[in-house]
């Protein structure tokens, strides 16, 4: 199917990959600072969705804006800001940060950056529904609660893509900590 100029058009990680050693791209990742800090593709410039001003952002003459996140949801909302804004050669890494793995192309890691949002709700409330278990069994029977809000909790993240605990633990000083160097 033909892509009109308002469609947000996707690129695949390995012509991406061959854009940027060109210099014919401008790469935006759209994640939050800490996981950018954590893990980047080479290159790519920090600029959290939330905080996303599509004017800042500097293109020059023939080259293209992509836009990048973790899977290339987020970044999708980005790409069409940015066409709604009036920018054009606007992409959307397709599978994102993912996809760009899965082909083995370079990134750059800190490892001395925060654990990723995923795995840090999973440990939190992995470790919620341990505790609830347990003092449900030797305390309370009231603390299974705290287990079941917890898995009713994860199941609202998975049907709507909307996650309460990440968003608490994105607002930790040690989420929010920049890399060394954009």
């Amino acid at each position: 199917m033909p892509t009109t100029q308002t469609d947000v058009k996707a690129v695949d990680a390995k012509t991406l990959s061959s854009w940027l050693a060109g210099g014919d791209a401008v790469l935006v990742d759209v994640r939050p600072e800490g996981m950018y800090a954590a893990e980047r593709i080479p290159g790519a410039r920090s600029i959290p969705l939330e905080s996303l001003k599509v004017s800042d952002v500097a293109v020059k003459p023939g080259q293209r804006l992509v836009f990048q996140c973790e899977i290339g949801a987020a970044s999708a909302k980005a790409a069409r800001q940015a066409i709604d804004a009036g920018k054009s050669d606007v992409y959307n890494l397709e599978g994102g940060l993912v996809a760009w793995k899965r082909e083995r192309l370079p990134v750059t890691s800190d490892p001395g950056a925060p654990l990723p949002i995923p795995r840090q709700v999973q440990l939190v409330a992995g470790t919620l529904v341990v505790l609830g278990t347990v003092l449900g069994v030797t305390v309370s029977p009231w603390f299974l609660l705290l287990s079941g809000f917890v898995g009713a909790g994860l199941v609202f993240a998975g049907a709507t893509g909307t996650c309460g605990m990440a968003a608490m633990l994105l607002k930790l000083p040690h989420n929010r900590r920049a890399p060394a160097s954009r």
